[in-house]
This record gives structure tokens, C-alpha cells and sequence, in this order.
């Protein structure tokens, strides 16, 4: 993490990099759906299913975390609260996203909601307090 990024910078950064993650991952079940298109042997989707199961996931807590990172951002939190927690949102959708593409990671996916948990409780409390200062 650069230390000489202000929070706008920072904020930038975090949502910059969640949002081409959801982006990715959309390509992923594009992809996926055109191997499996016109398909007369009706071919396991798993792939798919897959695929589609990591985007959903990420399309739930992706522009949340965005939608946060920016407020807080606005509340002026220092630049080190906003990597963390741009850091930890990040990690998280990362974990299940490779979590969600193997069914028998339950671990990771286990890791990936507990951060994710984390990360979101604690915007959601900045905000509340920030709503009182």
C-alpha cells in the first residue's frame, strides 16, 4: 500500500480494483455461457454454474463496498483506515471467489465471509458514529 496516496487516491485505488475484479469476472460467465451455447449434448455446466455463482457473489458485496469506501472517504477517514479496509474487501471477494469455483474449499469461502463481515460491520459503524460527530 502506498503511504504517500491521499484517501481520494486511496479510495480510488480500492474501488478501481474491486470494480475491475466484477468486471473480470463477468467476462468469466460470458465466457463460460458461449462454450456451453448451442451445446445438443447438454454438456456439464458446472463451469457455468460456477462462474455464475463467483459473480453473483461478488455483484452482492462489490458495489456496497464501493458505495462505503466512498463515503467514508467523503467523512475524511484517514488514508491507512481506507487501505485496510479497501485491502480486506478486496481479499475477501478474491478468497471467494476462488473459494466459490471449488466446492470442496469450504474453508476459504469460510475466511472470505467472516472478512468480508469484518470489513462491512466496521464501515457500517464509521458511518453510524460519523453520523453523530
Amino acid at each position: 500500500m502506498p503511504t504517500d496516496m491521499n484517501p481520494a487516491q486511496a479510495t480510488a485505488l480500492w474501488s478501481g480494483l474491486l470494480i475491475l475484479l466484477l468486471g473480470l469476472l463477468s467476462i468469466r460467465v460470458l465466457l463460460a455461457r458461449r462454450k456451453h451455447e448451442g451445446d445438443p449434448e447438454g454438456s456439464d455446466t458446472s463451469e457455468l454454474a460456477a462462474a455464475t455463482r463467483v459473480f453473483g457473489n461478488a455483484a452482492e458485496y462489490i458495489p456496497v463496498s464501493v458505495g462505503t469506501l466512498i463515503l467514508l472517504y467523503h467523512l475524511e477517514l484517514p488514508v491507512m483506515a481506507i487501505h485496510a479496509l479497501g485491502a480486506t474487501l478486496l481479499a475477501a471477494r478474491l478468497i471467494q471467489a476462488i473459494g466459490l469455483g471449488d466446492p470442496k474449499s469450504t474453508t476459504s469461502r469460510m475466511v472470505a465471509m467472516v472478512l468480508t463481515f469484518i470489513a462491512l460491520f466496521a464501515c457500517g459503524g464509521m458511518l453510524v458514529v460519523h453520523a453523530f460527530v
